[in-house]
């Protein structure tokens, strides 16, 4: 074990900067990988513990005083609200960041009200993990893009749907397995139209992260089609419901539906930008009354920024994102 001083001549920080002594608290071990990766992008950020379970977090927490605890919500043992409030008790000079799956507006409001200064959502943690922990060590509050909550009690459920412009097929794949894998390691389902060969793609990325999809294609909670087939709003609905109600049947309390593709952006690089926004409205429409996080993908712009057909495109969306 090193100790402090051999730590940083290890990683080559002068003894005189200030370093971050991290707790992340988290039971997938793909995704605690993930941000101890994204963590070591930064030298002075140190993480000097990983658990799996609420009951270890309060008692770890305890032990080693952390600057910063990255805590999930659905953890073994003692989900994530109950160990922040033991938290807040045993190591008051703690600031937690909850990282999670659930979107709900009472389940944010409930985490912001335990003490924590910051709520990322898992499937936008590449984007988001590193400015929220800037923002919380600077004393302020971060919620994730999409997220919409009050602090009364009549919160509705948020609506999002997103839009990613991607810069190379490469971003494409990375953020439509971040996706996908956030829904499913939280036990939610998913549903996409892609390309065949980003469809095969996307099974060795998940697979490559632990995530068994496999399991959730028997158990009806994934469903791929391909991108050129022109979706059928009572078939969309239908499937919707079905995946929301297999997610039900594997256990999952309140599941929601990732819902994620293609299709409408490669309609707008042909031209047929009218069709693209219909599909748009379609999603919407379904977004009003079923629970689901929509992602689409589509290609950069290249200078069509002031285009009517972009903004049209852009105004259907709750959040735009260039990556």
């Amino acid at each position: 074990m090193l100790i402090q001083s051999d730590w940083r001549e290890e990683r080559g920080i002068p003894p005189t900067m200030p370093f971050l002594r991290v707790l992340t608290v988290e039971d997938y071990e793909p995704f605690r990988r993930f941000v101890c990766l994204a963590l070591q992008q930064r030298a002075e950020f140190h993480v000097i513990g990983e658990v799996s379970d609420g009951l270890e977090a309060v008692q770890r927490a305890q032990e080693l005083q952390p600057d910063l605890i990255l805590l999930d919500i659905g953890l073994p043992k003692m989900n994530g609200l109950e160990a922040a409030r033991r938290i807040r008790r045993v190591s008051p000079n703690s600031k937690m960041l909850f990282l999670s799956q659930e979107s709900s507006p009472d389940v944010v409001r409930e985490a912001l009200s335990l003490g924590a200064q910051g709520y990322v959502l898992k499937a936008r943690a590449q984007s988001d993990l590193l400015p929220a922990i800037e923002a919380v060590l600077g004393g302020k509050r971060f919620v994730s893009g999409g997220l919409e909550f009050s602090e009364g009690t009549d919160a509705q459920v948020p609506r999002r749907h997103e839009i990613l412009f991607c810069s190379d097929e490469a971003v494409l794949l990375d953020s439509l397995t971040q996706f996908i894998a956030a829904a499913l390691i939280a036990g939610n389902a998913a549903i996409i139209w892609a390309t065949e060969s980003h469809r095969d793609c996307l099974l060795q990325r998940l697979r490559a992260l632990g995530v068994n999809i496999d399991a959730a294609i028997q158990l009806g909670t994934y469903v791929s089609s391909d991108a050129a087939e022109t979706p059928d709003p009572v078939r969309m609905l239908e499937t919707i419901k079905g995946l929301s109600e297999a997610a039900a049947q594997a256990g999952k309390e309140h599941p929601r539906v990732a819902v994620c593709g293609e299709r409408a952006g490669r309609l707008w690089a042909e031209g047929k930008t009218d069709v693209a926004i219909r599909l748009e409205q379609l999603c919407n429409e379904l977004a009003k009354n079923h629970d689901i996080d929509i992602l689409c993908f589509y290609p950069m712009p290249h200078g069509q920024e002031d285009d009517h057909s972009f903004k049209s495109i852009c105004a259907e969306h709750t959040t735009v994102n260039f990556r």
